[in-house]
Formats: structure tokens, C-alpha cells, sequence
């Protein structure tokens, strides 16, 4: 009857002895932890770039600046807060270094406030690397300010895709109205059995374009169309372009950086489609063509010729801008294979299936559970924020690419 009692006491010694070898073993995880994140490769480039800002300052002159210090004193305060930081890194190593003793300190006081202190100062360090050296290191991007021009084009599929286009319409409004944007349809070619065959709508609002811009791609829907009586799932296209929308200009600007009137082949005409005898008697519609680049714009939606070709020119604008956006990037990463993939309007993007009430975007691999929640706009925000971050984290590997 002895044999339960003394094997509990067997138990509980083992139990003390295995909680003080794994303490030690934590204390001793812990003692390393400085040494390997200073082996991070984002804090040895921290590192080289604030030795380089000390370089620079020893360099400059006492006497009156020339024009090469004038350039270093410009790197200079460009890298000051990131000296700072790195300065703020610092002493915190330092004082977590200075804990590391006292975590086998035989005073449990002081063992258990040494704990506290040194998972304080490693979650700082943490936030430091991830975070805040990030933060300083990816340049702002040139494009926040900027709204966003969405076109859509139904694809493979029929009917089924235009009506699709019509579903990717309303979500895209959706977003816009729960991020505080605004919305509104440039054009569209609405069918009479229900959907769109194309649209074009502009979304304005700060940051609008950098959320929007990752959409640039094919769309793939699969469902049972309303009109299937064998409940067969099909399988439908649409085709999405995300444009920058730059500020407006009028459309005679000589000055304007992306082209010139002498470039742009100006046609008006009737318009065609739904209008009455408006449509015989005016000719409000109008095609610009850049001759350079072979684009064209349609533009008959406004009932003016005016309102035609301003909206024309600002949609010619944007095309221009996410061309030369574009070409920016691949001269920028040329050595990044992955730019390829995901500059390639033609790849399939995501997925929408309705059978199985999931979303899956392909370029994260990342699926969403109910398919409605991002219909509505609400589940979208999921898929632009990842897409946001994988761009950011793309920019800081070819920021500590460059030299490494």
C-alpha cells in the first residue's frame, strides 16, 4: 500500500529536478538572445548605416562647407532617425545584458523581477526589429496620396461573367464606403439580360490606389449560374486594371509630364446605345488615341462632349501613370523573377467559389471562409492588407539587398 505514496514522491522529486534543468535551460536561451539578433540581417544593415552616417560626419569640414559637404550633411540628417533608434536598440541590449546574471539569481525576488525585466526589454528589442527599423528603412511610398480608377471586363464566361463584373462593382463600392472613399461609376456597358460586359469607376481617397492596386489581374468565379437547370458549376472570368488617379488638368495642358496634345489623336462621334434622339442629334462622344503607346479611350457615358473628354483624359492619365509606374518598378527590380508574376495582368489572381464558400487568393496562398463577408467589402480588407505587407516586406529584402 506504500507503492502509490512512494511513487508520487518519485514523481514530484523528478518534477522539481526536470523545472530546475529547464529553467536553466531558458536562462541559457535567454543569455543568447542578444548575441543572435544582433546576427539579424536588418540590425547588421542598421548597423553599417549608422557607422556610415558617423563616417560622413568626420569627414565634413570645419571651414565653409563645399558643395560635396552640403550633400553629406543632407545623408546626415536623412539617417539621424535612424541613428536614433539604433541608439534606443542599444541600451536596451545593453540593460538586457546586464539582467542576464541575475536570472540565476537564488533570491526568487529578485530572480522573478529579473524575469520581468528582461522579457520587457526582449519584447522592445523584438518591436525594434520588426517594427520600427522597417518603419525607417522602406521609403514612404510616392504613390499614398493617390486615388484609384478601377476597370473591370467581363471574360470567359458568357452572361455569367458580366454578371460577375456587376457582384465585383458592388464590392469594390462596398470597400470604398467602409474606408471613407468615394465611389463613382465612369462608365459602363450594362446588358439587357443583367450584368455588365465592362465599368469603369473611380474610387478617390487617400491611400485608395496602394490598397487597390494589388487587384490588377483576373478574377476566376465558380458557381451555378442562375439560368443552369442541372445545377452544373461554370466557371467565369473578369479581368481587373487598378490605375493611379493623378490630379485633374485640363486637357489642352502642353505641360503636362506624361504626354502632349501633339501625341493624342482627339475623335468625337455619336454615341451609341440607350439615349433616345440625343444619341442622333449630338455627337457627344469621344475617343482619344496616344499615338506613341497605341492607348485609346472611350468615354460616351456624360451627356456633354465636354464632360466626355475631360472624363477621357483623365482615365488616358491614369493609364499612363500605372504604365509609367510599372516601368519605374521593373527598372527598379530587374533582378527580382518574382516581378514577373506579379506585374502580369493576365494571371489568375483569386478565386471565388461559392460552392464551397470560400475565397482564395493565389499569390498568398491565403484562403477566407464566407465568401458573403467579402462580397459585402468587409472580408476584402483581409486579402489588401496581407497583399500591403508582402509588398513592404518585398521592399525591405531589396533595401538589404542592395548592400549586403
Amino acid at each position: 500500500m506504500f507503492r502509490p505514496a512512494l511513487r508520487q514522491l518519485r514523481l514530484s522529486r523528478a518534477f522539481t529536478t526536470t523545472r530546475t534543468a529547464l529553467a536553466q535551460v531558458q536562462a541559457q536561451r535567454q543569455a543568447t538572445y542578444a548575441l543572435k539578433v544582433e546576427d539579424a540581417p536588418i540590425v547588421q544593415y542598421v548597423k553599417r548605416r549608422v557607422e556610415e552616417r558617423r563616417k560622413l560626419q568626420s569627414e565634413i569640414s570645419d571651414d565653409a562647407l563645399s558643395d560635396e559637404d552640403i550633400q553629406k550633411v543632407r545623408k546626415i540628417r536623412e539617417l539621424e532617425p535612424l541613428q536614433d533608434a539604433w541608439t534606443e536598440w542599444k541600451h536596451a541590449k545593453e540593460s538586457l545584458e546586464e539582467t542576464l546574471p541575475l536570472l540565476n539569481d537564488p533570491d526568487p525576488t529578485m530572480r522573478s523581477m529579473a524575469e520581468e525585466e528582461y522579457a520587457s526589454l526582449s519584447d522592445n528589442m523584438t518591436q525594434m526589429v520588426e517594427n520600427t527599423f522597417p518603419s525607417l528603412l522602406v521609403p514612404p511610398s510616392d504613390t499614398a496620396h493617390l486615388s484609384a480608377i478601377i476597370e473591370l471586363r467581363a471574360g470567359v464566361g458568357g452572361s455569367e461573367s458580366a454578371l460577375f463584373t456587376a457582384d465585383l462593382v458592388r464590392m469594390y463600392t462596398r470597400t470604398a464606403q467602409s474606408q471613407g472613399w468615394t465611389a463613382t461609376m465612369l462608365g459602363s456597358n450594362v446588358l439587357e439580360t443583367g450584368g455588365m460586359r465592362d465599368a469603369i469607376m473611380e474610387v478617390k481617397g487617400e491611400g485608395a490606389y496602394d490598397a487597390l492596386r494589388w487587384e490588377s489581374g483576373v478574377h476566376r468565379v465558380q458557381r451555378v449560374p442562375a439560368t443552369e437547370t442541372n445545377g452544373r458549376v461554370h466557371t467565369s472570368t473578369v479581368s481587373a486594371m487598378v490605375l493611379p488617379l493623378l490630379e485633374e488638368k485640363g486637357s489642352n495642358n502642353e505641360d503636362d509630364d506624361l504626354f502632349t496634345m501633339d501625341e493624342v489623336k482627339v475623335e468625337v462621334m455619336r454615341s451609341r446605345g440607350a439615349g433616345g434622339q440625343h444619341v442622333n442629334k449630338t455627337e457627344s462622344a469621344v475617343r482619344l488615341t496616344h499615338i506613341p503607346t497605341g492607348i485609346t479611350v472611350s468615354m460616351q457615358d456624360e451627356r456633354s462632349q465636354h464632360q466626355n473628354k475631360r472624363r477621357a483624359f483623365q482615365v488616358l492619365r491614369a493609364r499612363l501613370m500605372d504604365r509609367k509606374l510599372n516601368q519605374e518598378m521593373i527598372d527598379r527590380r530587374d533582378l527580382r523573377r518574382s516581378l514577373v508574376r506579379s506585374a502580369d495582368r493576365s494571371e489568375k489572381i483569386r478565386t471565388y467559389n461559392y460552392a464551397q464558400d470560400r475565397v482564395t487568393d493565389h499569390r498568398l496562398g491565403m484562403s477566407v471562409k464566407n465568401l458573403d463577408s467579402v462580397m459585402e467589402g468587409d472580408g476584402l480588407q483581409d486579402f489588401l492588407k496581407a497583399l500591403q505587407q508582402r509588398h513592404h516586406d518585398e521592399l525591405l529584402e531589396d533595401v538589404l539587398s542592395e548592400r549586403s
